[in-house]
């Protein structure tokens, strides 16, 4: 069974930092593409950064700089630190196991960002 649960969000200034952590089931997480994806109010989920097994990382061009992914293989768990936060970083944060079309998600965590 695929689990995948998010943690980490919540209400930070403009300028702040968060970081989100997702625990995957061991399952999914060892052989999976790992990533974060977000959705605003309005808008379709887009991706934010992703991470293979290898490490290899992708960042959309809006958070390069300033988001970091990374994964602890023994913990099971990929992480994204956000810095340097703006108010159009707003959105509900899923993380996400093989990719968009896999149907792997987590039930999704809020990050608002105030100015």
């Amino acid at each position: 069974q695929v689990r995948l649960v998010e943690s980490g969000g919540g209400l930070v200034q403009t300028g702040g930092s968060l970081r989100l952590s997702c625990a995957a089931s061991r399952s999914i997480f060892t052989i999976a593409l790992m990533g974060w994806y977000r959705q605003a109010p309005g808008k379709q989920r887009e991706l934010v950064a992703g991470i293979t097994t290898g490490g290899k990382t992708n960042y959309a061009d809006s958070v390069k700089g300033r988001f970091t992914i990374s994964r602890d293989n023994a913990k099971y768990t990929v992480y994204l630190e956000m810095n340097s936060l703006k108010s159009e970083d707003t959105a509900v944060y899923y993380c996400n196991a093989g990719g968009s079309g896999s149907g792997y998600w987590g039930q999704g965590t809020q990050v608002t960002v105030s100015s």
